[in-house]
């Protein structure tokens, strides 16, 4: 596996956290809402198909788990990614809003 940069890009509502990998020319990217005080939702986890099978959108799961175990804040998994990362990692119910097993409502 190629060794993925991530930074993470925040406004007062929302941001992303965008993953890099030398040699590529493209992005990945989690996008969030801040829902209120220690509270995101992550709501969509693209990577475009020169990155598919590079790790890139795990490891910026990985990256939103981690800042929100240090900041800390709490995650509204509505992205069907993070969902099903959720579903594999049920330690991770520390930062989730939900348990494993109950899809959250869709943003309307």
């Amino acid at each position: 596996m190629s060794d993925i940069l991530i930074t993470k890009e925040d406004g007062p509502r929302h941001g992303r956290y965008v993953a890099r990998i030398a040699g590529i020319a493209a992005e990945a990217e989690l996008v969030f809402t801040h829902r209120g005080p220690g509270l995101i939702s992550a709501d969509h986890t693209g990577a475009p198909d020169t990155m598919r099978g590079t790790g890139a959108a795990r490891a910026l799961v990985d990256a939103l788990i981690a800042d929100a175990r240090d900041a800390p804040f709490h995650i509204i998994p509505l992205c069907p990614y993070v969902r099903a990362q959720y579903e594999r990692n049920p330690d991770w119910q520390d930062v989730m809003t939900v348990p494993p097993g109950v899809m959250p409502p869709m943003p309307g």
